[in-house]
């Protein structure tokens, strides 16, 4: 996709969507963190069905030290790898009170030292916690990336590496958002709903879905 593309591409989709939210429910940047750690190789909305009643009473790393493993794999019990995912978030825990006083820190590098934490995860929390114009390469966005011509690679580093040169500065900071959402509802994995596409003529894809 070429320069004037992307920057048309963009501009649609902002006037469509000005403040893109992600769909994962929490209340502060530690239980952001949670959501999205538990978010792996699940749906949002399996999620925030065990994090409502969880956030409740669980806000802050010393809280979820305090609920414990037992508790909190009962509590996220419906989620897919779950045993897992409670001992990361448990030993996480841990070492955001031994390490950085309770405190999420805003840096990918330590960030991504935490249990459980990649670089997926990282860069969901600096976009959406700290404001950090980062590329949270999912499935939804390594597809958009690579069906649309936006940002063709053979990982989601590659596709992450390519939006960060492609994506207009302006658009960075709700880049992934529209981009996510625009995998999940549009342009789908089986079959992308070419004809309610607002930037379909400014694709690449060759084989574009047509109206029945």
């Amino acid at each position: 996709m070429k320069k004037a593309a992307i920057e048309e591409f963009f501009a649609r989709l902002e006037k469509a969507m000005p403040e893109p939210k992600g769909e994962l429910n929490y209340v502060n940047p530690y239980t952001l963190l949670v959501a999205v750690a538990l978010s792996a190789q699940a749906t949002d909305v399996s999620v925030n069905k065990a994090t409502e009643p969880l956030f409740k009473k669980v806000t802050t790393p010393q809280q979820m030290l305090d609920f414990g493993e037992a508790r909190l794999k009962d509590a996220i019990k419906t989620i897919g790898l779950f045993n897992s995912k409670a001992k990361n978030v448990i030993a996480a825990a841990k070492i955001l009170i031994d390490e950085y006083g309770g405190e999420v820190p805003p840096i990918r590098e330590e960030l991504e030292k935490l249990p459980g934490v990649g670089r997926k995860t990282a860069n969901v929390v600096l976009n959406m916690a700290f404001g950090q114009p980062t590329m949270a390469v999912d499935t939804h966005i390594f597809r958009v990336g690579n069906r649309t011509g936006l940002a063709p690679g053979k990982t989601p580093l590659e596709v992450e590496m390519k939006l960060e040169k492609r994506v207009p500065p302006k658009y960075r900071l709700h880049a992934h958002h529209w981009l996510i959402l625009h995998g999940r509802y549009v342009c789908k994995a089986r079959k992308p709903d070419c004809p309610a596409c607002i930037v379909a003529d400014l694709c690449t894809f060759k084989a574009k879905t047509i109206p029945a």
